[in-house]
């Protein structure tokens, strides 16, 4: 028997608890995307936000995570993986609990920008690790599998999250649950984790990070700003300004050896199909999100516990979902699975047009549940297909974009879906003549708005309030999710022409022997 037909070791015991204590942090860090959005209202209540405030909050942490993925991982290249991981989620427990007691809108987004930089060391690190302690194909599926599904359970499971823990305490525990999972990580992992360099690392470029923070920040401030006050000089300005830095970002990437991201692999067309895919639907499962626990919350009267409930039944069914789609895609192609997904996801999309104000909890889960039923292969097959289809040695390239992509997708879904709801909630709000300026003001900021300062009116402008605010929110929901709809079908058009060719995905191939010249898949795939 050759060395080259030595069977890849199996992993043992020690490396299947190493992926647990690997998949918490994922799942941690994916969570706090969403799991702020059913304390959004007691945050907007307590340190008095405006709606664009509330926007930076719950987005600067994706953007931020998007824009340090890749320096964070040729940094973990550079330094060690494991030392990288562990100042990361020691900084990620720390800055949670700061967080937790923030005094003003503008600590907690300053707070929340930090938490994404901590949190990008967690993500890159955590698939290195795994691609050098799971070195049999096989085994290493199952792992990237576990991993891509703590990572979307985070994102899913989230907002239930977030709403059981405000059922019993105030706001700040959504953040302070982090805290013992860090803990556990920073036990664990010095004695479970290997301490990984790649001598052959990239070098860092913190101009093109910084270029991508310019382009990504203003655009979305421009295009929320234009959004909620009307067109004006200075938000249009900043808006091209971040157009411009895109630009430049673009170009410099072409040109540089080793590019923060390699968009080169947008060249080929499987790759390219699955990275809009996941991005996208990223960004509609993030807005959307957003906007139905709002609505249970402030149009359906339900409290944070009661929602919290509600979403798990969506959250719960993707979950299984994702659970169902490697064997089911064993058998059907890739492409078909996730295009029966999308149409499955935009008739939940459909549903949502038809909530009413009175009533509309049962119909808002149920549509949301097909929604996320139909989208719970995407997470999976995405990334499968995308690693397969790119070139041995641009693996980690590829890998890294499509961590990025699902991180900036549901930011920008924030972003981008919320500012396109608020749009259509302000063009709808009617409030009465006897309703005071300042909270006619705020009421027109948001629906979190209105309900903050109705507590201050009397109970007859309070009703009125309330009642318009519902109303005009419950037609941007619906106006949304037709967009939203519409939007799922053309990604199925895409996936069709992109990925329906594609044969059922096999696993990730196993690394090469040790000490192989030249820049490896596996050498590759660390710089995610």
């Amino acid at each position: 028997m050759t060395g080259t037909d030595v069977a890849p070791p199996s992993a043992d015991r020690r490396q299947w608890w190493a992926l647990v204590v690997l998949a918490l942090p994922t799942f941690m860090a994916a969570m706090d995307i969403t799991a702020l959005f059913l304390a959004l209202p007691h945050i907007s209540a307590d340190l008095h936000t405006s709606s664009t405030q509330e926007l930076w909050i719950t987005d600067i942490y994706g953007f931020l995570i998007a824009g340090f993925l890749v320096t964070m991982g040729t940094l973990g290249d550079r330094v060690g993986r494991r030392k990288v991981l562990l100042v990361g989620a020691t900084a990620f427990g720390i800055l949670s609990v700061v967080a937790a007691y923030s005094t003003s809108p503008e600590m907690l987004i300053v707070v929340r920008a930090l938490l994404g930089v901590a949190g990008a060391t967690i993500m890159p690190s955590t698939l290195a690790f795994i691609m050098t302690m799971f070195q049999n194909p096989k085994q290493m599926g199952t792992a990237i599998g576990v991993w891509a599904t703590s990572m979307l359970a985070g994102i899913a499971v989230g907002p239930a999250i977030g709403g059981l823990l405000l059922g019993a305490f105030w706001w700040g525990s959504v953040f302070l649950i982090a805290v013992p999972v860090m803990l556990a990580l920073l036990i664990a992992g010095p004695k479970l984790l290997p301490d990984i360099k790649n001598p052959m690392a990239g070098k860092l470029d913190p101009l093109s990070v910084v270029l991508s923070l310019l382009t990504i920040l203003p655009v979305i401030y421009g295009l929320k700003e234009t959004v909620s006050h009307g067109w004006s000089a200075v938000p249009v300005l900043v808006f091209v300004l971040g157009l411009a830095f895109g630009v430049t970002f673009t170009l410099r990437q072409r040109r540089l050896e080793h590019p923060l991201l390699d968009l080169s692999l947008f060249g080929i067309r499987t790759v390219s199909g699955g990275l809009v895919l996941g991005l996208m639907f990223a960004m509609i499962q993030g807005g959307m999100g957003l906007l139905t626990t709002q609505f249970l919350q402030i149009v359906g009267g339900w409290s944070a516990l009661e929602t919290a409930l509600w979403l798990l039944i969506p959250a719960g069914v993707m979950v299984i979902g994702i659970q169902l789609t490697t064997p089911i895609s064993q058998k059907v192609r890739p492409g078909v699975v996730l295009m029966t997904g999308l149409v499955i996801a935009s008739a939940g999309m459909f549903l949502l047009t038809q909530v009413e104000v009175v009533g509309g909890t049962a119909l808002l889960v149920i549509a949301t549940t097909v929604v996320y039923l139909g989208g719970s292969p995407i997470g999976v097959l995405v990334n499968q297909v995308v690693m397969g289809a790119a070139p041995p040695e641009r693996m980690g390239s590829a890998a890294s974009l499509q961590s990025t992509g699902g991180e900036l997708g549901v930011a920008l879904g924030i972003a981008t879906v919320g500012t396109i709801a608020t749009g259509f909630y302000t063009n709808a709000l009617t409030l009465p003549d006897n309703v005071p300026a300042d909270a006619a003001s705020a009421a027109q900021e948001s629906i979190a708005g209105a309900a903050a300062v109705a507590g201050n009116q009397t109970p007859e402008v309070a009703q009125a309030v309330l009642t318009a605010a519902q109303e005009a929110f419950t037609t941007a929901l619906n106006s949304t999710a037709a967009i939203c709809g519409f939007a799922f079908l053309a990604l199925a058009v895409l996936a069709y022409t992109t990925i329906h060719r594609v044969a059922a995905p096999t696993p990730p191939p196993a690394a090469p022997p040790a000490g192989e010249a030249g820049k490896t898949a596996d050498e590759d795939a660390l710089h995610t």
